[in-house]
């Protein structure tokens, strides 16, 4: 099942730079504005890296941001910057957090190893979204420049015991390193060196399945290039000269945090859909074509915080509709949704996301698979917030606030071999990108 593998990370040197000021949220969340941030904080911030800024000259200098991003990486482990662990290690990996809109405050425990690559037919790795093509093309072409993996898969396994979790954290001392982040996140990470606690943790894994949680797009991108790499690679032996297990060859693993699906601390928010640039949306043509798969009703002004209340009080299948002339809530009619989504299976029926997407933003509004994988008209937002004021202000058509997928329909979806929707989970926190990197060479 599960392989993984303990290895000699890259880690930023604390005699030369502040962890603080160099490490950064996945790329794929890295909005223009926190961009421009990381790079006043430090020249050897990793956005530098993962998500470059185009300079002017580029073209005639046959440069660009990937050749950019080799060229540092390359600076950075020449100059210390960058700093090689001696011995083959795991990393125990906490986060202390706030859950968004509450008081509630978790720890979210795993740890950060290197884990085999599977094809998606082999049974071990699961998916549970659709991919886009843009994303992957671009983490491609910076992993063929820097050779080098910057952040790390988000993977899920079902320990209900907590066996991995004594092995990782039971007699732990102070953090080896530990960072606060934007979102008031803490972020704890403890070196594990010791040969018999990662050939237990190694063993403990072994019988475990693993489902993407996020970093599909990475997970896919690193499983292409391992296999362009197979037939030329070297083939290591199965255990390395201190009778740790190492990958087969370089490129044939990915740096991964695992977590237990089954902890208090995984945290699922919704991403939230705003439709934009329709040829034309009328709210009231809109409700009357709803009303055939929903029961359509009229809401009373209300902020975001108060719209989402009102859907997560809800039973079944819900969505807001945000309009520029008033809200609707959108509750499912069984019979209707289950004649127009026949041909899906049925735990993909009863998922809202799966009705928002086949029915609401396809059927009744046009925008087919092509144009949603495109986001030709489409954008996703955590922010409920954000999501009304686009519509408001006059930015967008039409929002629809949503409630969270479950683990438990996550799970189930996953195992079966299926896939949700694009942008279907939002696990919070994000993992830090920067608190270890995995060199191929």
């Amino acid at each position: 099942m599960a392989r993984i593998y303990p290895f000699r990370a890259w880690r930023y040197n604390p005699a030369v730079v502040r962890l603080d000021d160099v490490v950064t949220q996945p790329y794929d969340k890295i909005t223009p504005a926190m961009q421009q941030a990381y790079y006043q904080r430090s020249p050897y911030n990793l956005v530098r890296i993962i998500l470059g800024l185009p300079e002017l000259f580029d073209a005639e200098r046959s440069e660009s941001v990937y050749s950019r991003a080799a060229r540092d990486f390359r600076a950075w482990r020449a100059e210390g910057v960058l700093a090689q662990e001696h011995d083959p290690c795991v990393f125990a990996y906490a986060q202390r957090f706030r859950v968004p809109g509450t008081e509630i405050v978790k720890e979210r425990r795993g740890f950060i190893a290197l884990g085999k690559l599977h094809d998606y037919a082999d049974k071990v790795v699961f998916r549970h979204e659709q991919t886009l093509s843009k994303p992957k093309g671009d983490r491609l072409n910076l992993l063929k420049a820097t050779r080098a993996h910057f952040g790390q898969i988000f993977m899920l396994y079902s320990d209900p015991s907590g066996s991995v979790e004594k092995i990782l954290y039971e007699g732990k001392g102070p953090a080896d390193a530990e960072v606060t982040d934007e979102y008031g996140v803490a972020h704890r990470l403890w070196r594990i060196n010791n040969p018999a606690a990662i050939r237990l943790l190694t063993t403990a894994m072994d019988d475990k399945k693993l489902i993407i949680a996020d970093g599909h797009h990475r997970y896919e991108t690193a499983l292409n290039y391992a296999k362009e790499h197979a037939s030329a690679a070297t083939t290591q032996p199965e255990l390395s000269a201190t009778g740790l297990p190492q990958p087969p060859y370089p490129e044939a693993a990915v740096m991964m945090t695992f977590v237990n699906m089954d902890s208090d601390g995984l945290v699922i928010l919704p991403t939230h859909r705003v439709v934009h640039s329709l040829d034309k949306f009328d709210s009231a043509a809109f409700c009357a074509k709803a009303s055939e798969f929903f029961t359509v009703e009229k809401l009373a002004p209300a902020h975001a915080q108060g719209l989402i209340a009102t859907l997560k009080d809800q039973n079944g299948t819900a969505f807001v509709a945000v309009a520029r002339d008033g809200d609707f809530l959108l509750r499912a009619k069984p019979e209707a949704m289950a004649a127009a989504l026949a041909d899906a299976p049925e735990r993909q029926r009863r998922l809202d996301l799966t009705q928002l997407h086949a029915v609401v933003l396809d059927r009744l509004l046009g925008l087919d698979a092509e144009k949603v994988r495109e986001q030709t008209n489409l954008r996703y937002l955590r922010d409920a917030g954000e999501a009304v004021e686009q519509v408001r202000k006059g930015e967008a058509d039409v929002a629809f606030l949503t409630n969270p997928v479950t683990m438990e329909q996550l799970r189930e979806v996953a195992f079966a071999g299926e896939v949700m929707p694009q942008k279907s989970t939002d696990f919070y926190p994000k993992l830090l990108s920067g608190l270890t990197v995995y060199a191929l060479e």
